[in-house]
């Protein structure tokens, strides 16, 4: 039977806490556990798939097969450790592969209009992970994974990546940087780890200008996130025209996180959803995934994911987001004009809406 295309494909299952970090890491199963508070209010709008383990193939899509026989060499070691803060046990290698694969026929689905949207909710996250080798508590690119059987798979002729998490994506990033089909947008506090994300990275090559990268200071919340996505997000996305937006969905820069020093609130985050839901049926048929990525405060990813939800289900006929005012002297018109110093010449679409 085919699922109504107004429900959430979710997927969501026990076995992600079973990746276990040492005591104390921020990156801790509890993660899910304020997840699944968020999700149950919503059960009804729900439709939940069963996890799969990508297969090798699949994620050499993405990964050099040194990275996936590395990580895979660490599976039945109760503590093993790829570097300062990426470690796994004896289940993490079937757990990362669980995590890349579920998004992965998450990512299908929508696609072929099972569900208008999906949210991933799986751990390890994955946007540090680079081509060869774990990164800042990511073992596989999830969301990079999803994006290449996209393309492999359905054909997919041009994707957008937004990743929103408060860390830079550097793994997505250098994924897909000489691709130009693929347009990747990542608003992240800056400077801050790992260190990646500046205006001027805008990709490789034929790829130059489909990376726009929006580093902000710490400080910045409601007011610098919706207004960047209305003023830079959304026109972009409106000239690249992506068959499929990607959300690579971290609620660190949430005002409660530990790891950063953001100021989103639920508010925000529902405002940003909205935005991308708008944009989603204007472009791409609703097409709309969100991965989980970070998030370190327990209150910041119950909120979070109650944000996204209530945006994916508000009803067409919500008034739309107010334009988020940008007056002289303030961050984000500083925000806004900083990235049109480098992308107005190179990224179509690029200016106020």
């Amino acid at each position: 039977m085919t699922e109504s295309p107004h429900r959430i494909g979710v997927i969501e299952d026990i076995r992600f806490q079973h990746h276990r970090e040492p005591n104390g890491h921020p990156e801790r199963a509890e993660r899910l556990r304020a997840i699944a508070q968020a999700l149950a209010p919503y059960e009804s709008h729900l439709t939940r798939l069963e996890p799969r383990m990508a297969e090798e193939e699949e994620l050499l899509r993405v990964h050099d097969l040194h990275h996936v026989r590395t990580v895979a060499a660490s599976a039945g070691q109760p503590h093993f450790q790829f570097d300062a803060d990426t470690f796994s046990c004896e289940e993490s290698f079937n757990v990362a592969r669980l995590a890349a694969g579920s998004t992965l026929d998450l990512a299908l689905e929508v696609a072929q209009g099972r569900f208008r949207s999906g949210l991933s909710a799986v751990r390890p996250p994955g946007h540090h992970a680079e081509s060869n080798r774990p990164m800042g508590f990511c073992l596989f690119n999830n969301v990079a994974v999803a994006a290449r059987a996209l393309q492999a798979e359905m054909g997919l002729e041009k994707l957008m990546i937004l990743d929103w998490d408060v860390h830079h994506g550097n793994g997505t990033q250098h994924t897909f940087e000489s691709d130009p089909s693929v347009l990747y947008v990542s608003t992240h506090q800056y400077p801050h780890y790992p260190g990646t994300g500046a205006f001027r990275e805008t990709g490789q090559g034929v790829g130059t200008g489909a990376t726009v990268n929006l580093p902000m200071p710490p400080g910045c919340g409601d007011a610098e996130y919706i207004g960047l996505l209305q003023r830079v997000v959304v026109p972009v996305a409106r000239n690249f025209k992506p068959q499929m937006i990607l959300v690579s969905c971290g609620f660190d820069a949430h005002r409660d996180d530990p790891l950063a020093g953001m100021e989103v609130s639920e508010v925000g985050y529902l405002a940003m959803t909205l935005l991308l839901g708008e944009l989603a049926d204007e472009l791409c048929e609703g097409r709309l995934l969100f991965v989980l990525e970070g998030g370190y405060a327990l209150s910041g990813l119950e909120e979070g994911t109650r944000a996204v939800l209530s945006g994916l289900l508000a009803p067409a006929t919500r008034p739309p987001v107010p334009l988020q005012e940008a007056p002289p002297g303030s961050t984000l018109k500083g925000l806004v004009d900083a990235a049109g110093q480098v992308h107005a010449g190179q990224t179509p679409g690029f200016g106020s809406p």
